[in-house]
């Protein structure tokens, strides 16, 4: 009678989530379309080459998906580094101010309508770092991803914390991967729908630059090339305090 009334419980919890997922999704597709199509034409008259960008990533149990954003990058860019530094010279200038506004993870409304997904989840991570996840990190995979969420607001200026004597890949693999997974793994076994948009209202936030819910790591990285506790804010803190010690 339990097992049934656990899947029961389960299956209500999904529907309602799903269902959240797909009214924000189309009503940000519908309602954010005029501002879609200026970005569209904007990219269009700057340089020459698709307005989407694509990639595969990791989706919910690491399963592939393809991923689009609006391009940030010039169109005739080869193979390059594989995250997103600060002042990339690969960037355009409308790149730049997609970026800092965020404007670019519109598309991804796309793959939440589709299921590929979710409004709040952990950010979805390329191949390329696919094999991060590993030991209590390949829990991260339990969860479908998305546009917002705890890392995505205490990382929002990620691209800013690579030091500029190490190299970026590996500071990603040892130092920043590690911090996001475990934030994530601190938040989402205890998620309630309530929190979620807790942190969409912090996500908004901290791209409009409001001091209102927006403390996040302009995180200091120190020498060793660790992140210090010191430097996560005060929502991380929180966040990792109220975990279990095994969800730490």
């Amino acid at each position: 009678m339990t097992t049934g009334s656990n899947s029961f419980s389960e299956a209500c919890r999904w529907m309602i989530k799903r269902g959240f997922d797909v009214s924000v999704a189309t009503f940000g597709l519908l309602f954010g379309a005029p501002v879609m199509i200026l970005i569209a034409c904007t990219i269009r008259a700057e340089t020459r080459g698709p307005i989407f960008f694509s990639q595969i990533r990791l989706g919910l149990h690491g399963r592939h998906f393809r991923l689009y954003k609006f391009r940030k990058f010039r169109h005739d860019q080869g193979p390059g580094c594989k995250v997103t530094l600060k002042d990339d010279p690969r960037m355009t200038a409308v790149g730049r101010f997609l970026e800092r506004m965020k404007l670019d993870e519109l598309p991804q409304l796309w793959n939440v309508l589709i299921g590929d997904m979710s409004i709040v989840g952990p950010r979805p991570e390329s191949l390329h770092f696919a094999d991060c996840f590993t030991d209590r990190f390949q829990r991260v995979l339990e969860y479908r991803p998305g546009l917002f969420g705890p890392s995505q607001v205490l990382f929002r200026d990620e691209s800013g914390l690579f030091p500029k004597d190490q190299d970026p890949v590996e500071f990603y693999r040892t130092v920043l991967f590690p911090a996001k997974a475990s934030i994530d793994l601190s938040y989402f076994p205890h998620r309630t729908l309530l929190s979620d948009i807790g942190w969409i209202a912090r996500s908004l936030a901290a791209v409009l630059r409001l001091p209102i819910f927006s403390n996040g790591p302009n995180a200091v990285i120190d020498a060793t090339g660790t992140m210090p506790r010191r430097s996560l804010s005060r929502e991380a803190h929180e966040i990792a305090a109220a975990a279990p010690a095994d969800d730490r």
